[in-house]
């Protein structure tokens, strides 16, 4: 397993009335992040917010290249980014999640104390595989092929990169001491993450993709 000290690049944040910074996600253009009553979207050139979506929004966020998905308690809700308006709800695979992302045409979903990732089907919820971690899972995304996972224990935080089969730790980005992962989101050569009680994100570099990635 490699494993570095991860460059922080970037720092947002605090934003206006946040507080807490959950899900990180990214629709290629902006960074959603969701904020506990809502769901924000920045400008990561600027770092000034474009738009916010009154909803539950204190865990993960995903896009799918046309809607955000938000946990929100026992139920994912999908959601249509331009409008604001839920247009379908499904059950999320248990209670205590926390991190999302979309990949392989599916929802992969942390399940934060009890360190696993869930892959399930995005219109029904049913649990398609479930892959196991050593530490709390947080955030979670994928990046040229590769699944990253956030973590959070002991008062420590790191980026890894798994097999998504086996959940196996391939790659490890270490971050400073204080500094938390809560969201987490691939985009611009980045890892965005979501600093939790900071009320800040991230901007994380990242490594050159490894040859062993799918």
């Amino acid at each position: 397993m490699k494993s570095a000290p991860a460059q922080i690049v970037r720092e947002y944040g605090p934003f206006p009335g946040v507080t807490d910074v959950h899900g990180v996600s990214h629709d290629g253009r902006r960074v959603w992040f969701a904020t506990g009553d809502s769901l924000q979207s920045m400008d990561p050139a600027s770092g000034k917010i474009v738009s916010i979506i009154k909803m539950t929004a204190r865990a993960g966020t995903a896009y799918d290249g046309q809607h955000l998905y938000q946990l929100a308690g026992p139920s994912i809700q999908k959601v249509d980014p331009r409008s604001g308006e839920i247009l379908a709800t499904l059950p999320a695979p248990a209670e205590g999640c926390s991190g999302m992302a979309w990949a392989e045409g599916a929802l992969w979903v942390a399940h934060y104390r009890e360190r696993k990732i869930h892959k399930i089907d995005p219109a029904t919820g049913k649990i398609l595989r479930t892959i196991a971690s050593d530490r709390y899972v947080t955030g979670v995304t994928w990046t040229n092929g590769g699944l990253w996972h956030g973590t959070w224990e002991n008062d420590e935080s790191e980026l890894r990169r798994v097999s998504p089969e086996t959940g196996e730790v391939q790659e490890s980005l270490l971050m400073p001491p204080g500094v938390y992962v809560s969201g987490l989101e691939a985009g611009d050569g980045v890892f965005y993450c979501g600093g939790s009680t900071s009320g800040r994100i991230r901007a994380v570099r990242q490594p050159e993709p490894a040859s062993e990635s799918r």
